[in-house]
């Protein structure tokens, strides 16, 4: 499974970004999609998943809220609508999926992309 994520930017505190990821290589539809960022210095700290259905959903407590996780299986993409961010939203975001049908945990992926980088400014 190849992931192409972008959208992210520099964005001010209170402001929205909307990330994207597009898959290839498996049935979409058929994968846990989900995003898992890092700051700089931390962790990687799971975000936010969608079943392959998009019935289930599952956010970080830090982003409920806030964060909205969607996909379409149709054009194999599942994005991150990020709105009201916060300086500690700051980090690289990594689309990521997963062989369960949801992952709940930075360990329940199996196919990472590249981080697309979010900096929210005061």
């Amino acid at each position: 499974v190849q992931l192409q994520a972008s959208g992210g930017g520099l964005v001010q505190a209170g402001g929205s970004l909307r990330l994207s990821c597009v898959a290839s290589g498996r049935t979409f539809s058929r994968l846990g999609m989900g995003w898992i960022r890092q700051a700089p210095g931390k962790e990687r700290e799971f975000v936010a998943t969608k079943d392959g259905s998009g019935g289930l959903t599952s956010y970080a407590n830090s982003v409920k809220g806030r964060f909205t996780i969607s996909r379409d299986n149709a054009k194999n993409t599942v994005y991150l609508q990020m709105n009201d961010l916060r300086l500690d939203d700051t980090a690289a975001y990594y689309c990521a999926a997963s062989e369960r049908p949801i992952g709940f945990g930075v360990n329940e992926y199996d196919y990472w992309g590249q981080g697309t980088l979010v900096t929210v400014s005061s």
